[in-house]
């Protein structure tokens, strides 16, 4: 037995080292017969090689001479020639290095170009060789251009297509949930559990990515995963238009449900506009009851002598809410050139003339004099129009409130003056308004700016809220007139009282009471009351949008003279928008001992 395996170990041994040596001894010996005869002839054949290379090189050169010399033509790409872009990309890895050998080989043509004109002359040589140099910078700078135009077109395209992969994931899991409904209710085939694994690994690998950068390799793994299960499916499912109807059936589905919670959003934000914050109520109710502790003499404001000198700058504002008057006040203050000249008027009703008029009591207006007054004090205006006013034909009281209406009462509210600026509750000034009282009204009673600019977030047309389909109103005005805003307006209460505008007011109020004219609320019924009785204004005095437009550019707000937030999102409020609250709340007193009792913090 080991005589056997001795003889066996000596056979494997002896093969081996003739598989090992043998190659060794064939290779030495082509080696010494290459050496030995045909050393000559490889140096021979080594200078012929390269003789024809020069002369295929010269003869390329030859055949360029001949053709002419082309510039590259520029390649513009569509949106759909992605795949056009990437091969073009793969075949020109290095675009620079392509043109870099464009370029020499331009350089050597001019040489060769210029070496067969020598019989010209060196003068004509030295000008040949100019004009040659020039037409080569050319055709590289438009080479460069075109290098570039191609990378550009390769970044655009490739940025488009970054989310690719996210939306063919999306799809997938549609797909498979529309296949999935194929499926009997009871049904617990492999297939079914197959896809529903495949949508809880799709959708966990999706997460929260919007790009293709967001996924991991792995998701690509799920993606492909599922793509084979899909495979599968739509083998056994082949009815292509039950799967048609099935997805429009969903398209639908989703389509209402979104316009369902469109509309649940749109009725929670009026109703956050409508609802009076937490902290303005207990604000409110602190002011009320410090107010009815004071003395009826400490109740008396000061300088309440200039209300009616028409030689100083008067301003009105109408408001129910104590922050708001606050801000409006502060703000023109603050910003005047003569704040001793101004007089503030603050109409308000009478619960809450108290807590506006205690406010003003602990944090008087510096310089300025300020008056505060409450609606109910006019006997006229509830004995000759109050039945008019309630008559609203809205369930919204910013709309139904009687001091919005209180504007088109100014000659009555102000009989001693003869012109008066009328600011909104939610506006800031950021300027002084001094300017104003310059302007030429040419005969018109009402200054504001205009909002008839179309491609504006505030563009407003006149049949945006009244009827032009009722012959009257076709009749007496043009659909095409230019609309304007309230907010900041200058009023001429002269030419007010001699055009007797307050009656064509309750003229034009009774009509839509009778038929639908116009939408409720005050706007509508000032464009029909100042029809052609309107001056504009420079629209730097007054941007308006910062309630509902999230959008006005930075410098347009921070030009204006004043900013007017427009819309249900009032900076007091929760929803207003963010990025505009702080030109609101600078002038507000967060660190006053009420509002920090209140909660209401910056």
């Amino acid at each position: 037995m080991k005589q056997a395996r001795r003889c066996q170990r000596i056979l494997i041994l002896s093969l081996l080292s003739v598989s090992v040596f043998a190659p060794i001894v064939l290779v030495s010996n082509r080696l010494k017969n290459l050496t030995s005869t045909g050393g000559p002839e490889f140096i021979e054949d080594l200078s012929s090689i390269k003789y024809r290379t020069d002369d295929l090189k010269l003869n390329a050169f030859e055949q360029e001479v001949g053709e002419g010399l082309k510039e590259p033509t520029s390649v513009v790409y569509r949106d759909g020639d992605l795949n056009n872009i990437v091969s073009y990309s793969s075949s020109n890895e290095n675009p620079k290095s392509e043109e870099s050998r464009n370029v020499r080989g331009r350089d050597s043509l001019l040489e060769t170009n210029v070496a067969g004109t020598n019989y010209e002359g060196k003068e004509e040589n030295r000008q040949n060789q100019q004009n040659s140099s020039s037409s080569a910078s050319v055709g590289k700078e438009q080479s460069n251009r075109t290098t570039v135009r191609h990378d550009q077109n390769i970044n655009s395209q490739s940025r488009r297509a970054t989310d690719e992969k996210v939306k063919e994931m999306k799809d997938q899991v549609v797909r498979a949930k529309a296949y999935l409904n194929f499926a009997p209710p009871s049904s617990n085939s492999h297939l079914v559990k197959e896809l529903k694994l495949r949508i809880k690994e799709v959708e966990r690998a999706l997460g929260e990515a919007t790009k293709d950068s967001d996924l991991s390799r792995s998701a690509l793994q799920k993606m492909r995963s599922m793509e084979a299960s899909l495979s599968k499916a739509s083998h056994i499912y082949t009815d292509c238009s039950a799967m048609a109807t099935k997805l429009r059936a969903m398209t639908y589905n989703a389509e209402e449900q979104v316009q369902a919670q469109k509309n649940q959003a749109t009725y929670l934000v009026q109703l956050a506009a409508r609802t009076t914050p937490k902290g303005l109520h207990c604000l409110s109710m602190r002011l009320t009851a410090e107010y009815f502790a004071l003395q009826p003499e400490e109740r008396e404001l000061i300088n309440q002598q200039k209300l009616r000198d028409r030689d100083l700058y008067h301003y009105a504002v109408f408001s129910d809410n104590v922050l708001a008057c606050q801000v409006v006040v502060s703000s023109a203050v603050s910003n005047s050139m003569e704040p001793e000249k101004i007089v503030f008027h603050v109409v308000t009703d009478s619960l809450n003339f108290p807590a506006i008029s205690m406010w003003f009591l602990l944090n008087p207006p510096g310089k300025a004099t300020i008056q505060i007054q409450s609606m109910d004090s006019f006997e006229w205006l509830f004995t000759k129009y109050g039945s008019t006013l309630k008559n609203q034909n809205s369930h919204d009281p910013r709309y139904t409130n009687a001091l919005n209406h209180l504007r088109f009462y100014l000659p009555d509210v102000f009989p001693m003056l003869n012109k008066i600026v009328l600011l909104d509750h939610d506006v800031v000034v950021q300027r002084d308004l001094t300017g104003l009282w310059s302007i030429d009204m040419k005969g018109k009673v009402n200054g504001a700016v205009q909002t008839c600019q179309e491609g504006e977030s505030s563009f407003r047309r006149m049949d945006t809220f009244i009827n032009f389909s009722d012959p009257m109103v076709a009749k007496r005005f043009d659909v095409k007139a230019c609309t304007w805003a309230f907010g900041m307006n200058l009023v001429d209460l002269r030419e007010w009282r001699r055009r007797n505008l307050t009656v064509l007011y309750h003229k034009y109020l009774q009509l839509g009471d009778k038929r639908q004219l116009w939408k409720a609320g005050s706007l509508p019924l000032g464009w029909v009351t100042f029809y052609n009785q309107t001056v504009a204004l420079d629209r730097r005095w007054h941007v308006l949008g910062l309630g509902y437009d999230s959008s006005i550019e930075r410098g347009n707000i921070e030009r204006a003279a004043v900013i007017h937030y427009d819309g249900v999102m009032k900076p007091w409020l929760d929803i207003g928008i963010g990025k505009y609250k702080g030109y609101w709340k600078k002038y507000v007193k967060y660190n006053h001992p009420f509002l920090q009792q209140c909660n209401i913090h910056g």
